[in-house]
C-alpha cells in the first residue's frame, strides 16, 4: 500500500459523476478530508470487523467485496470498480465494516472522512441523490444473493453467478481473467468442485467457452434461462 501524490478533486479526471454536482468550494473540502492510496494487487483494503472511519472511493482498479462466513468461508457480494463506493454505512452509524474487501488488480482508492462525506450529503441534494442511485444498484444486487441462496439450486446459483460477472458493467475489464474457480464457487455459494462441474458441463452445452481460467459467455439467453429456473 502506497500514498499516491494528493492530486485535487477538481482536476481529477476519474471522478464519479455524481462529484461533478459539487461546487469548487464543496470540492476543496472533500479535496481536504481524503487520502488517495495505492493498493497492490492482493492487498487487503478493507477488513471485515475492523474499525470504519472512512468512505471509500475506487478511482481506479477492481476490488473484491466479500463476506467472511467461517474461518475458511466467504460469500463474494460484489466486484467494486472505477466510480464505485465501499463502507458507505458508516456515515450512516456503522462504527466497524460488515465486510472485507481485497485488491483483484493494482487499485488506486479515495479514503474520505465519513464526517465530511456526511455534511456533504445534507448540503447537497443533488450529490446525495447521485449517492442514493449508486447505492440502490448495490441494494438489487445484495436482494439477488438472497434469491439465489434461498430458492436456487446449484446449477442456478452458478448461472446467476456468471451472468452478474458477464453484465455490461464489466465487460471491458474482463474480470474472468482475475477470478479463479474457487472465486466463482464464492460468487454463486457453491463448493469449488460444484463450480468446476457445471461449468463444464456449460461448455459441453454450447453456453460458455474456455481458455484457461477465462471464461466467454457463448449464449447468454441459455445461461439466463437457468439463472432464472434456479
Amino acid at each position: 500500500m502506497d500514498i499516491e501524490k494528493l492530486e485535487n478533486c477538481s482536476d481529477c479526471t476519474q471522478n464519479a459523476k455524481c462529484f461533478q454536482y459539487l461546487c469548487p468550494k464543496e470540492l476543496d473540502f472533500i479535496n481536504e478530508k481524503k487520502t488517495r492510496l495505492t493498493y497492490l494487487k492482493g492487498e487487503t483494503i478493507i477488513k471485515q470487523g475492523a474499525f470504519a472511519p472512512y468512505v471509500l472511493y475506487v478511482v481506479d482498479g477492481l476490488v473484491k467485496v466479500f463476506l467472511q462466513t467461517g474461518s475458511n468461508k466467504q460469500l463474494n457480494i460484489r466486484l467494486a470498480r472505477a466510480g464505485d463506493f465501499m463502507a458507505f454505512s458508516s456515515i450512516f452509524g456503522e462504527e466497524v465494516h460488515t465486510y472485507s474487501a481485497v485488491a483483484m488488480t493494482n487499485s488506486s482508492i479515495c479514503m474520505i472522512d465519513k464526517s465530511a462525506m456526511r455534511e456533504l450529503l445534507l448540503q447537497n441534494p443533488d450529490f446525495a441523490m447521485r449517492i442514493t442511485s449508486k447505492n440502490f444498484r448495490n441494494e438489487n444486487r445484495y436482494l439477488e444473493i438472497i434469491r439465489n441462496i434461498s430458492y436456487k439450486q446449484m446449477r442456478g446459483k452458478l448461472a446467476s453467478a456468471l451472468m452478474y460477472l458477464s453484465a455490461d458493467e464489466f465487460l471491458e475489464l474482463d474480470v474472468f481473467q482475475y477470478l479463479n474457480r474457487q472465486d466463482i464457487a464464492d460468487f454463486a455459494s457453491v463448493t469449488t468442485e460444484v463450480a468446476i462441474k457445471f461449468i463444464k458441463e456449460f461448455e459441453r452445452e454450447g453456453i460458455v467457452s474456455l481458455d484457461g481460467r477465462k471464461i466467454s459467455i457463448v449464449n447468454k439467453d441459455a445461461l439466463d434461462e437457468i439463472s432464472r429456473r434456479g
